[in-house]
């Protein structure tokens, strides 16, 4: 028997748009390893993707962007003139075909429609849903958004929030979720709820008067009385509301599930007020962040290597066991351009989350985990299924013995590997130096290059990593 119901993958086809056959794949895939449940993340700042025909501007507009190549979040907006050719977006058939191929798989699918924040694609079509008149356009990519850390609260440089004292909003909400509701048969609808710019909220009279009239004393309140009345409009659709962790700011709708991203701190405290939890923790659960070395992997800004993502353990301690539905592991796409890289990222990842939510706790062992993946991969490469061999890499980490001098140490993430180096630009093989104890760079060094080997075979992918970039993370300028 599973240990959990809830055994989720979140797919993310806003930053980049996944087609019925590609996501019809990915299904394919999370069944074998005992996954009920696909998480679609529809909308967000960059693509609406869902057709709403009772509002044909969000896919007429809201789908669709100008074409950028390079690294996502940090392209030009659009230009005056610019076509919006890259996009795309499920018609009510694509919809209730892939909720009938799930089911035919005993997969739900979970829909989120994210408010108040992450709505540029929904502003763009309709933009009198904001508090701040303007031009807005579906996001290419661009920076927009600004984290400045140190306690202090993120802030947008555009307004990409719907407007909680803009009765308009409520009336297009209710046309969304109408249809939301009628065609996924799953009992929740996810409303995000995360990430919520509020610093056009501070400047708006809207906002002001709202706050007057329904005696809200803060932002967190205004954001509590948009998500209680989204949860009214989910609720008399016949639906069950969830949302991610934010919504507790304020005060949580009465009936609301809370999946916890930020650490399990927002679940624990939901189930503690008696609702229902799923946990998907940053920390173990994220597979768009990077699961190797930087210089082997797409620029993400965390790590979350496979040895990690398998010490996840959804449930804590001290609260309801009732309460904890079960977990996720989430895949947002911002830096996953195609299905092969989604397939690179979510695999083998998603092999530690399926085992943390299947198997009880007192089974789980990682180095009788290892040689099982092990053989998956030989079944992925039959089926022509993309996966990251990162856990055969070089863990590397660097700091400095003086103001000047770099010092490397290096670990593996599996027994049994042996790591080779060089300091000379040459390729390093099985009968170059094995490493032993950390190791002082030569300042002259170019580069060190390392390869790990097994029984004599090379294993791992070779990793450079420049003079430059050593002396970058150490801390050396």
């Amino acid at each position: 028997h599973p240990r959990f119901g809830w055994r989720g993958l979140m797919l993310d086809v806003s930053r980049h748009f996944f087609t019925v056959a590609q996501v019809k794949d990915y299904i394919d895939q999370m069944v074998k390893y005992k996954f009920n449940l696909l998480h679609l993340h529809l909308t967000d700042d960059q693509g609406w993707r869902i057709e709403i025909k009772s509002l044909p501007k969000l896919t007429e507009v809201g789908a669709w962007r100008v074409e950028r190549t390079g690294t996502f979040g940090t392209f030009p907006k659009p230009q005056p003139g610019e076509k919006a050719t890259y996009g795309g977006f499920y018609t009510h058939e694509d919809i209730k075909e892939l909720v009938k191929y799930a089911a035919e798989r005993y997969v739900n699918v979970l829909p989120e429609i994210d408010v108040p924040g992450h709505s540029l694609a929904a502003l763009a079509s309709y933009p009198e849903l904001s508090c701040t008149p303007g031009e807005y356009y579906v996001s290419p990519g661009d920076r927009f958004m600004m984290w400045p850390g140190g306690g202090q609260h993120f802030y947008g440089l555009l307004d990409n929030t719907i407007c909680p004292a803009n009765e308009k909003a409520y009336e297009f909400l209710d046309k969304v979720f109408t249809e939301v509701a009628q065609l996924f048969p799953f009992p929740y609808i996810h409303m995000g709820g995360d990430e919520t710019a509020r610093n056009f909220w501070e400047k708006s009279e809207q906002i002001k008067a709202l706050m007057q009239k329904e005696n809200l004393k803060d932002l967190d309140e205004v954001q509590s009385y948009f998500v209680k009345r989204v949860e009214k409009i989910i609720n008399s659709k016949g639906k069950k509301m969830i949302g991610w962790d934010e919504i507790l700011q304020g005060g949580l709708a009465p009936n609301a599930a809370v999946m916890s991203w930020r650490g399990m701190k927002g679940g624990i405290e939901a189930a503690k007020m008696g609702h229902e939890v799923v946990m998907s923790p940053t920390d173990f659960a994220y597979i768009d962040y990077m699961q190797g070395d930087a210089s082997l992997e797409p620029p993400v800004y965390a790590t979350l290597r496979l040895k990690k993502a398998y010490q996840f353990e959804p449930l804590p301690e001290g609260v309801d066991t009732k309460l904890i539905k079960g977990g996720q592991a989430n895949l947002w796409s911002e830096q996953v351009y195609n299905m092969r890289h989604a397939q690179y990222m979510t695999w083998p990842r998603a092999f530690a989350i399926a085992e943390a939510l299947w198997s009880p706790k007192d089974k789980r062992n990682w180095n009788d985990f290892v040689p099982r993946v092990e053989r998956h991969f030989e079944r992925f490469d039959q089926a022509q299924v993309k996966y990251a061999p990162s856990m055969y890499d070089p863990i590397v980490t660097i700091n400095k013995k003086d103001t000047a001098t770099v010092v490397v140490k290096l670990e593996t993430e599996i027994e049994g590997l042996s790591i080779h180096y060089s300091f000379d630009n040459s390729f390093p093989d099985n009968f170059y130096p094995v490493y032993k104890e950390p190791l002082t760079v030569p300042k002259e060094a170019a580069a060190i290059k390392m390869i790990t080997y097994r029984n004599n075979k090379p294993i791992g992918r070779l990793l450079v990593i420049t003079m430059a970039e050593l002396k970058r993370r150490a801390g050396i300028k």
